[in-house]
């Protein structure tokens, strides 16, 4: 596989792109999102943080999946009225993918070689794991459900890749 930032992506809304058209050189935190998940609330913080970090070069992507106890079984525009409706969703959101196993998604493919915190790379284990990507493509760290968006290591993370 090329570089990450040429793997073709379809937005939630079925517009055609690529991760680097959707993250325009900005730095990347993505994750699998699910609507009816007990992490579904960290829907708040990924907002907050593109919020406050987008003007220096990061985003959040949202990707939907539904393959962990089919918390994410709605329509694309389900899910954009949910994200909408419940946390003021702004960041951009792809389609619903597989994240593992038969037909995983691209992005994901490559995603699912970094290392997080413990050491453990493979399979996404459960909704809201989260990667880290810089703007030149690196993946550069990925971190657990139950790790909040806001936790002190991914903001340093973050921090350490933003654009200067």
């Amino acid at each position: 596989m090329g570089n990450i930032l040429e793997t073709r992506l379809t937005t939630l809304a079925g517009e055609p792109t690529t991760f680097g058209e959707l993250t325009n050189g900005a730095a990347a935190l993505v994750v699998n999102v699910a609507s009816k998940c007990g992490y579904t609330s960290q829907y708040e913080h990924l907002e907050a943080l593109h919020r406050e970090l987008g003007p220096r070069g990061f985003t959040v992507i949202g990707v939907p999946c539904n393959q962990f106890g089919a918390e994410e079984p709605g329509t694309a525009a389900q899910i954009q009225q949910f994200c909408s409706r419940n946390y003021g969703i702004s960041f951009p959101m792809t389609e619903k993918v597989k994240v593992n196993g038969k037909g995983r998604s691209p992005l994901f493919t490559t995603l699912v070689n970094a290392r997080d915190e413990s050491g453990y790379a493979g399979e996404v284990r459960w909704n809201f794991e989260k990667f880290l990507v810089a703007p030149d493509g690196r993946v550069v760290g990925r971190f657990d459900s139950e790790t909040p968006p806001d936790a002190p290591q991914i903001r340093e993370a973050i921090e350490a890749v933003l654009p200067d």
